[in-house]
């Protein structure tokens, strides 16, 4: 027999939740049929058969969630078509495999329900529900046989069962990746603000700041870089790979527009539109989100002056812009009413100086501030 594993999905993610199943024990399948759908930390991905064959085995339940080289079925032992991704595909003793069967005493119980009073739930699940405080007992399961899914625990414990929601998918990502930003980066903020009463009513702003990151970038590239903390190491990238941080229903996404140094004006609205129409049709790819070189967030679209922003390693640096508000500041010596936007850098000062950091804003500054639109051609980024 032979074991397929979960594959490495794509940069940084170690895990992804079984969302479902679309083979189980017992039916053939081709090379390259989707087997089954997870959520990352980053998409919800669907995962192709490595080779044809008949499934044994399902290892995973709905909800569960399942670490990278963790196996996902087995396949009875035939002959294996030409199509078969050795790399993904690994060998089973087969004492290991037949201590993953399911007992004689558990066959019995194939209808909709366990036989017993005892609910159906992978030992993982249960965990969960203890942690919870949640009786398995008190639970529907809509898994296969009538299991409880992580899923079915979740939907328990929003109800009222218990006082905690557990988190999945994309809020259980962001919860990682703010975790991991707080305990390894070193993070500092610079605060400035700009004068913008030059702007047309209509301004396109989340462009207008891409412009200014690219142009920002150009004046101090050490925070257009990746920073490995382990080994003391800096990467100075040349291309401007910015991830967006946008709200979506779901969560905070960041998919990343990539070499926006090399985009005229029209281009980024364009890909603009089109990752706002990924976000709320969730269809990004993992490789949508990866590879940003450095990270911007328009939360002033929704409110607010000032944040200390989050960083995300391996970046280094991320600008956010706040909301646009009106203030009397001095104009050609003259006490006059403006409209004013603010802006927060925050950056690892573990390898970004001080000096670095005020040389990045003044030139995102200098960018905003400028009379003409500076975003018409791609020589001028």
């Amino acid at each position: 027999m032979k074991v397929f594993k979960l594959p490495d999905l794509g940069e940084g993610l170690d895990e992804a939740e079984i969302v479902s199943w679309h083979v189980s024990a017992g039916d053939h399948v081709v090379a390259e049929q989707p087997i089954v759908a997870v959520e990352t930390a980053k998409a919800v991905v669907e995962i192709p058969s490595p080779r044809s064959g008949r499934v044994s085995l399902v290892h995973a339940r709905v909800g569960d969630v399942v670490k990278i080289g963790s196996p996902l079925v087995t396949f009875e032992d035939e002959a294996i078509a030409q199509h078969d991704i050795g790399t993904v595909v690994a060998e089973l003793p087969g004492s290991e495999v037949e201590a993953q069967r399911p007992s004689p005493e558990a066959k019995k119980h194939s209808g909709d329900k366990q036989a017993s009073d005892t609910p159906l739930a992978s030992p993982a699940i249960r965990q969960l529900a203890r942690s919870l405080g949640l009786n398995l007992t008190a639970i529907e399961g809509t898994g296969p046989r009538g299991s409880i899914t992580r899923r079915d625990v979740e939907r328990a414990s929003a109800s009222g069962q218990s006082g905690f929601e557990p988190l999945s998918g994309v809020r259980r990502a962001m919860a990682l990746n703010m975790g991991r930003s707080a305990r390894e980066v070193p993070g500092s903020t610079v605060l400035d603000e700009v004068d913008v009463g030059h702007w047309p009513a209509d301004a396109d702003v989340t462009r207008r700041l891409i412009v200014a990151v690219v142009a920002a970038c150009k004046k101090a590239p050490g925070l257009n870089a990746w920073f490995n903390g382990d080994l003391l190491e800096r990467k100075l990238l040349t291309m401007v790979n910015i991830g967006i941080a946008i709200s979506g229903r779901d969560g905070l996404f960041v998919p990343v527009l990539r070499h926006a140094e090399q985009l005229a004006s029209e281009e980024l609205r364009e890909h603009i539109e089109k990752i706002k129409e990924a976000v709320d049709a969730r269809n990004l790819l993992p490789e949508d989100m990866a590879g940003a070189s450095i990270s911007l967030s328009n939360f002033g679209m929704l409110g607010g002056l000032f944040a200390s922003l989050a960083i995300v390693p391996p970046q280094v640096a991320i600008l956010g812009a706040g909301r646009i508000f009106e203030a009397v500041r001095p104009i050609d010596g003259e006490p006059r009413l403006t409209r004013i936007l603010p802006l927060s850098l925050s950056f690892d000062h573990r390898v970004v100086t001080g000096a670095e950091a005020v040389t990045f804003i003044n030139a995102a500054i200098a960018s905003l501030a400028a009379k003409d639109d500076p975003a018409s051609s791609n020589d001028e980024l």
